[in-house]
């Protein structure tokens, strides 16, 4: 008859005997990239109602709130789209569907992913619903504390970070794409 066997005791028949390894990783074209760890989510570096700091911002964005958005749409974009242009069409937004909001919100996720600031789709949708002038404004504040003067645009701060050396446009960013077909 056999013996059973605890688990909890140790076999100390073997103990020069070692777990083997497990098998490297299969080698694929695809390259691995990992992000350092000190890239972890930030809070904002304002609170949401501190947007009284700045009282002249504050009622730009109450009161013609296209300007502030299209200002961060810029940063945000990179310079790939004009503020004029994003005003316009958050202007056009507003006042075909008086909801705006859906626009810029989806701004405010692209800020957060690219700043890596803490948060998620659910509340900033609310936030911009329930008060768009005071999401506009830490947005606007986040970007000036991060180095940024959104009055000027995109290629002032690019250029005023440079210290006025040209810069190479930036390419998009494509995604990796395996060689081959696949079925």
């Amino acid at each position: 008859m056999e013996k059973m066997r605890d688990p909890d005791s140790t076999d100390k028949a073997a103990p020069s005997m070692k777990e083997p390894l497990p098998p490297p990783p299969p080698v694929t074209r695809v390259p691995v990239v990992a992000l350092p760890p000190s890239l972890d989510y930030v809070p904002w570096s304002t609170d949401l109602c501190d947007c009284f700091s700045d009282l002249k911002r504050c009622c730009i964005s109450f009161w013609c709130p296209c300007v502030t958005f299209g200002q961060i749409s810029e940063i945000v974009d990179r310079g790939a789209s004009s503020c004029g242009l994003n005003g316009v069409i958050y202007l056009l937004i507003a006042w075909v569907t008086g909801c705006a909001c859906c626009y810029s919100f989806f701004y405010r996720l692209k800020m957060r992913k690219q700043y890596r600031i803490d948060g998620n789709a659910a509340e900033d949708f609310i936030l911009h619903c329930l008060c768009e002038s005071c999401a506009l404004t830490q947005e606007y504040r986040e970007l000036q504390n991060r180095g940024f003067n959104p009055s000027l645009g995109w290629f002032e701060n690019a250029k005023r970070q440079n210290h006025g050396v040209a810069m190479a446009p930036m390419p998009p960013v494509a995604p990796i794409v395996e060689d081959g077909m696949k079925r």
